[in-house]
């Protein structure tokens, strides 16, 4: 069934990555039979908890609940109603998902509009986007710094002011929902930043006459591979984040990053590169469109898990 459901979902969007076989839950039976008898839908529910003081605690909170779907029918709707009620009631039956910091988590492939109205009216929200840039469709952008700044590589010094603007992109993401910053983030992502500095980063800052204005940062194939099974496209690069300071803003400085990462990556041969933002980020959703990216998968979440309807 994981086969069909992969070829289906190909279909809607070749981006989208082979589903080799069925991913290992709690072995919940959460299966969905059509009229016919034949199964139609089916799901796999990993009950996943966050190492304490781990960086996927800014994600959201330390126990989720993953729903891992596969559809295979032409009513989606349906079967996708079906299969997310037999998932509500797998949680009812779950002591930890009553406690309040927890959430449901289901990965939907953006372009899968038929199962839309299904998962807003069992409460879950599409909180956030994994974006792609093909590099077939999207040829890398030229963007000319604006007069008076200049972009160079980051080095180890930089080590402060990376993960300074970094943090300021986590609680601008905050607003939204989607992101969490935990009380121990910065010296997580200090150890996470000074260890790619150290090995030739995809790391860039912008200044302004010596002042720094904003900052790139992008993780090669090698560090990438945790994200690349999201997508059919190899190799495959993440750009973990983008940052501009308020008064630089709508100057151009955001691009001409962005066209140094995609310069950087058509001469390293990357296929995609993938990036997440904040579903209701009303500076992201634009400006990656204009970049050539454009929406995977959307990540729809209600939080606690008690609350799916």
């Amino acid at each position: 069934m994981a086969e069909l459901a992969g070829r289906r979902w190909q279909a809607i969007d070749p981006l989208l990555p082979a589903i080799a076989g069925w991913t290992p839950g709690c072995g919940a039976e959460l299966a969905v039979n059509g009229p016919d008898g034949g199964l139609v839908a089916a799901g796999s529910c990993i009950h996943w908890t966050a190492e304490p003081g781990s960086l996927d605690l800014i994600e959201g909170p330390p126990q989720r609940f993953l729903l891992r779907p596969y559809l295979t029918g032409s009513d989606v709707l349906t079967a996708l109603d079906t299969l997310l009620s037999r998932w509500r009631d797998h949680l009812v039956a779950v002591p930890e998902a009553a406690a309040g910091d927890t959430a449901a988590v289901i990965g939907w492939p953006s372009r899968d509009v038929a199962g839309v109205r299904a998962l807003v009216a069992h409460g879950l929200t599409p909180l956030g986007v994994i974006a792609a840039r093909s590099a077939r469709r999207a040829p890398a952008v030229v963007a000319d710094c604006p007069p008076g700044v200049r972009i160079r590589r980051a080095t180890p010094a930089d080590l402060d002011l990376v993960v300074a603007m970094t943090m300021e992109v986590l609680r601008f993401d905050a607003y939204f929902g989607g992101v969490l910053e935990p009380p121990d983030a910065a010296r997580g992502l200090r150890a996470q930043v000074a260890g790619q500095l150290e090995h030739d980063p995809w790391t860039w800052l912008a200044e302004r006459d010596g002042n720094p204005v904003g900052m790139l940062t992008a993780e090669r194939p090698q560090t990438a591979a945790w994200i690349a099974p999201r997508t059919s496209g190899s190799p495959v690069a993440y750009l973990l984040a983008l940052f501009v300071a308020p008064a630089e803003r709508g100057a151009g400085v955001g691009a001409a990053l962005s066209g140094q990462l995609h310069r950087s990556a058509e001469a390293a041969g990357i296929s995609v590169i993938l990036l997440e933002y904040a579903q209701f980020n009303p500076l992201s959703v634009p400006f990656w469109g204009r970049q050539g990216y454009r929406p995977l998968w959307s990540t729809w979440e209600v939080r606690p898990a008690r609350l799916l309807r």
